[in-house]
């Protein structure tokens, strides 16, 4: 059906650019906060609300169906304390990479 097909091919992302251009989140940056789980969130994990949310991320470029919660905050956290542009290209040439071959879709 489509809605598979657009979260196959992660078409599904595509009004978060809306979000991006109105600058409320940024190209690449950990996955937005659902609201409810923050709450829970220890001390570490806050630390990825620090900076603007993403439409990529590293964590969605590696693995992001086999990765544990714990692994997908460490990737963010890896992000946040070791942005740079170059990472930024890489994870974007990654994503595009994953969308087009549908590789790694839930």
């Amino acid at each position: 059906d489509v809605g598979n097909r657009l979260r196959r091919y992660s078409l599904d992302e595509l009004p978060q650019l809306w979000n991006v251009l109105r600058g409320e989140m940024s190209l690449v940056g950990p996955r937005p906060a659902i609201p409810s789980e923050v709450e829970q969130y220890d001390d570490w994990v806050r630390n990825r609300l620090k900076v603007k949310p993403g439409m990529t991320g590293l964590w969605q470029v590696s693995g992001r169906t086999e990765t544990s919660f714990a692994d997908y905050v460490r990737y963010d956290l890896f992000y946040i304390q070791n942005w740079s542009m170059s990472l930024d290209i890489w994870i974007l040439w990654r994503t595009f990479r994953a969308v087009t071959t549908a590789e790694g879709a839930h």
